[in-house]
């Protein structure tokens, strides 16, 4: 458990020191973690909503902040490249993302052209039918996503490393509710990278 813990904590602090130095970024995912919170409450409630919310709310803001925000060029506080954070990174990099992105916009457009999804739908009877249907794809497909790269990194790492990972996704959003809490509050005041002192000990 022990080792467990320490590999959890490693990457962390990696997805944050190589991932998370935009304030703006910081903040997309303080929204992103709140209305997780709020998806995961509403699996207990209605499961469509909260593939909805996870999709539409959670995903976007968080993914929009790593695409649009976060810094590509060489990381200093870390002396590393993009190229080379983008080779390591345990869970979804930007290309992968954009494979899981491309499959989650597509989602909407197969359940268009075959309305049973292959026999596990009756076709929807009204718009609101269909995005129940929509929000229950989506959701299987969070679900999908995220047991693929665990057993993935099974292969390609190791046992632990995949559970690590699987656990700190589920707990990302209680976790970035923590740490990122403040960010909007130094983006206020201008801040637009985290100085990540803590890194530098400055």
């Amino acid at each position: 458990m022990k080792e467990f813990l320490q590999t959890l904590k490693v990457q962390r602090w990696d997805d944050h020191r190589y991932y998370h130095q935009s304030r703006i970024n910081q903040s997309l995912h303080f929204v992103s973690a709140i209305s997780f919170l709020v998806a995961y409450v509403m699996l207990f409630i209605n499961p469509a909503v909260a593939g909805l919310i996870g999709w539409l709310v959670s995903m976007t803001t968080r993914q929009s902040g790593h695409f649009f925000f976060e810094p590509k060029g060489y990381d200093t506080v870390n002396q590393a490249t993009h190229e080379y954070k983008e080779e390591i990174k345990v869970g979804y990099n930007l290309r992968r993302k954009m494979v899981l992105i491309a499959i989650w916009a597509l989602a909407p457009v197969v359940l268009h052209f075959n309305p049973t999804l292959f026999g596990l739908f009756e076709p929807a009877a009204n718009s609101s039918a269909l995005i129940e249907q929509i929000g229950l794809v989506w959701l299987f497909l969070g679900i999908a996503g995220l047991l693929f790269r665990t057993c993935h990194l099974f292969f390609i790492r190791d046992v632990q490393t995949g559970l690590a990972w699987m656990t700190k996704i589920l707990t990302d959003p209680f976790h970035d509710v923590k740490i990122y809490y403040a960010a909007p509050f130094h983006l206020l005041r201008g801040e637009l990278i985290d100085p990540m002192r803590h890194k530098t000990g400055v």
